[in-house]
C-alpha cells in the first residue's frame, strides 16, 4: 500500500469523489481519502491522501487556500454561480474604480453566510441536498478571512481575481456578497484552486499524468511522504531507552529525546532508527510532549 500525500489537478467535470474512485482504481488501493471538495465545475489543486496520510484529511483541510476566479456582475443565481438559474439581473452601472475599491473592501475578517448549494449539514442533511428539494434553511453566518486579493484584469462586467482566504471560505459566496455590495449583484464564473496549503498548482498531475508514472513505476515520485507534510515543524529523535513511549503514543519528558536543547511547541518525532512516529505539542504545565496525531503503526508500510 502507498502512504503519503499526492498532488492532483481537478479537472473539470469532475467531483472531489470521482478523483478519489478513480485513483482507487488506478493505485489498486482503498485507503485513500481528499482533503476538501471541490465544485464539479471547478479544477485545480486537490491534494489526496494514500495510506496512513489518510488520517491527515482533517489537517490538510484546515489550510490556507489560494483561488483564482471571475466574478460575473449584473446577475445572482440560486448557486451563486453560472450553473445555476438566474434569480436577479441589473445592470452594472459601477465604475472600475468602485468595483476595485468594493473588492478590497473585503480583504480582512467578514461573516459569510455559506450558500444552500453547499456540503455543509443543517440537521443531518446536505444543504446542497435540501436546495435541490426546494427547501431553504436558516444558515448562520461564519467567519472566514480573506488575506489578499489581487484583481488582474477588469473588463465589466467580468473581474478576473486571485483571492488568498481561511478554510472555510466559499469564492462563489464572496462573489455574491461583491455584488450586492457594489448594488447590481453578481455570481461566480469560473473557479481555480492554485493553492492548498504547501500543495502549488504548478507541482499539481492530472489523473492521466499519475496513469502514466505508475506504469513507469515512479509513483515514488510524486508522492510526499507523511512526514514531509510537516516539513516547518522541528523534529525531536527519542533515545533508544525511550522509543516504546512514542511507539504507544505515550507523553515524554524532553530528557526522553536525544536532542540537547529540545524546542516547545508542536514537533514531528522521530525514534531512535528514524522513524516517524508523529506530531507531539509541548505541553509546558507539564513539562513534557503529547501526542496530537499518530503515524507510527501504519508508517512501517513503505510507499
Amino acid at each position: 500500500m502507498k502512504n503519503g500525500v499526492i498532488n492532483i489537478y481537478k479537472e473539470r467535470g469532475f467531483t472531489s469523489h470521482d478523483v478519489v474512485a478513480k485513483l482507487r482504481g488506478i493505485l489498486r488501493q482503498k485507503k485513500i481519502g481528499h482533503t476538501g471538495t471541490l465544485d464539479p465545475e471547478a479544477e485545480g489543486v486537490l491534494p489526496v491522501c494514500l495510506g496512513t496520510a489518510t488520517r491527515l484529511c482533517d489537517m490538510l483541510t484546515d489550510r490556507d487556500k489560494t483561488y483564482e476566479a471571475v466574478l460575473l456582475l449584473g446577475q445572482s443565481t440560486d448557486t451563486q454561480d453560472t450553473t445555476g438559474t438566474v434569480l436577479k439581473c441589473a445592470d452594472v452601472c459601477v465604475t472600475e474604480d468602485e468595483v476595485r475599491r468594493g473588492i478590497l473592501s473585503f480583504v480582512g475578517r467578514y461573516e459569510q453566510i455559506p450558500p444552500m448549494y453547499s456540503a455543509l449539514k443543517v440537521g443531518g442533511r446536505k444543504l446542497c441536498d435540501l436546495a435541490r428539494e426546494g427547501k431553504e434553511v436558516e444558515r448562520r453566518a461564519r467567519q472566514v478571512t480573506i488575506y489578499g486579493i489581487e484583481i488582474h484584469k477588469i473588463a465589466l462586467p467580468e473581474v478576473r481575481m486571485s483571492v488568498s482566504c481561511s478554510k472555510g471560505t466559499y469564492i462563489r459566496t464572496l462573489c455574491h456578497d461583491i455584488g450586492e455590495m457594489l448594488g447590481c449583484h453578481g455570481c461566480m464564473k469560473e473557479l481555480v484552486r492554485t493553492r492548498a496549503g504547501r500543495f502549488l498548482m504548478e507541482d499539481s498531475l492530472r489523473l492521466s499524468e499519475v496513469e502514466r508514472l505508475r506504469d513507469e513505476d515512479r509513483l515514488s515520485e510524486v508522492i510526499l511522504p507523511v512526514d514531509q507534510v510537516f516539513a516547518e515543524l522541528p523534529m525531536v529523535r527519542l533515545t533508544e531507552q525511550s522509543a516504546k513511549l512514542g511507539h504507544n503514543g505515550n507523553p515524554f519528558g524532553k530528557t526522553h529525546t536525544a536532542e540537547p536543547d529540545p524546542p516547545d511547541g508542536q514537533v514531528r518525532v522521530y525514534d531512535h532508527q528514524g522513524c516517524f512516529i508523529g506530531i507531539y505539542g509541548f505541553d509546558p504545565e507539564r513539562n513534557q510532549y503529547r501526542p496530537v496525531k499518530m503515524f507510527y503503526e501504519k508508517q512501517r508500510e513503505t510507499i
